[in-house]
């Protein structure tokens, strides 16, 4: 399923004289399989499993019928929203196997979130409304926690911490490592450090 923009990038790239187009290929459903649409099978390949940020090609195709499952509509896979899915991992840029799953995952839950929100805005009877709310405010909770374990993730397991301006006067002491604060008392996960001024 080509789009005009897709069409216009394309003749673009064939008017400038550019060899290689690196853009994620398509994808073709049909009734029982998953292809990758691209003239050059392996290199159609290779682009995918970039987009996903693994190596193997069984993660990579175990991925795509997993956002083609999850982007059914009914019983039927939906390309549209399998083309949006795969445009938003793309763009989150996974680095590996762990943050491919954490990704497809979060991307998942987004659109099920929204589905959610279409019923919820959508529903006359209560019972229902209060099902779709209910399920709506779970995904809509899942999702942050889900951005925090991928920058987690990203950054060897501490969370990015950035301090902009420290004073420490003459005699002070500075507490170097994680700080947790107790009603009057200061826990610190790492002895304190004389600092001189």
């Amino acid at each position: 399923m080509n789009t005009v923009a897709e069409v216009d990038k394309t003749n673009a790239v064939a008017a400038t004289g550019q060899t290689t187009v690196t853009m994620r290929p398509r994808i073709k459903l049909s009734s029982r399989s998953i292809a990758i649409d691209h003239p050059d099978p392996e290199q159609g390949e290779r682009l995918m499993s970039d987009a996903f940020g693994v190596s193997d090609p069984d993660a990579m195709y175990g991925m795509l019928r997993q956002l083609v499952r999850a982007s059914a509509i009914g019983n039927k896979p939906d390309p549209v929203n399998l083309s949006f899915m795969m445009s938003m991992v793309e763009s989150i840029k996974p680095r590996d196997s762990i943050e491919a799953m954490l990704v497809t995952q979060m991307v998942s839950v987004h659109v099920m979130a929204m589905r959610c929100a279409h019923h919820l805005a959508n529903e006359e009877d209560i019972a229902r409304q209060e099902t779709a709310g209910r399920a709506l405010t779970r995904l809509a909770r899942t999702f942050p926690a889900q951005i925090e374990a991928l920058s987690r993730y990203r950054n060897n397991g501490t969370p990015a911490v950035t301090v902009q301006n420290l004073s420490v006067g003459d005699g002070g002491r500075a507490i170097v490592g994680n700080v947790t604060q107790h009603a009057n008392l200061i826990v610190s996960d790492k002895g304190s450090a004389e600092a001189n001024a």
